[in-house]
């Protein structure tokens, strides 16, 4: 069986409400990384994140990896919400993979939550019984 490794950053990553989406279509948890200190991350209503490369002003965003079928890709990227897509994203190990991405325009007049690291910890800061760890 082909597999990609995938990076996610919000909502699919384990515990949270979209990760049935990626055990639906097979995948396995990795690991959890950071990302290389050059993407910035937004909230779209505070129901997921949207990652961003950018130019100047980045940082390291918490993710995990998670080993995806190639044939399950398309239907998990199908189930994403509008405006997120996969593209490449560096690792801090400079490993790099696929990994879900957000749309510039899908940021604009949405709040920044670079500073917080990760959509973990941005939801835990509202949310205190909210798990910064992974399950």
């Amino acid at each position: 069986m082909d597999i990609v490794d995938l990076a996610v950053n919000g909502t699919l990553m384990r515990g949270l409400v979209l990760n049935p989406n990626l055990i639906g279509v097979g995948a396995i948890f990795v690991r959890e990384a950071f990302t290389e200190p050059v993407y910035r991350l937004w909230s779209i209503g505070d129901i997921h994140p949207a990652m961003v490369r950018v130019r100047d002003g980045g940082a390291a965003i918490a993710v995990e990896v998670w080993q995806v079928p190639s044939a399950g890709l398309g239907m998990l990227l199908w189930q994403e919400p509008p405006g997120l897509s996969v593209g490449k994203v560096r690792l801090a190990d400079g490993e790099m993979v696929l990994g879900v991405l957000g749309e510039p325009i899908l940021c604009e007049n949405q709040l920044e939550i670079t500073e917080w690291g990760g959509w973990r910890a941005y939801m835990a800061s509202k949310h205190p019984v909210f798990s910064v760890k992974g399950v």
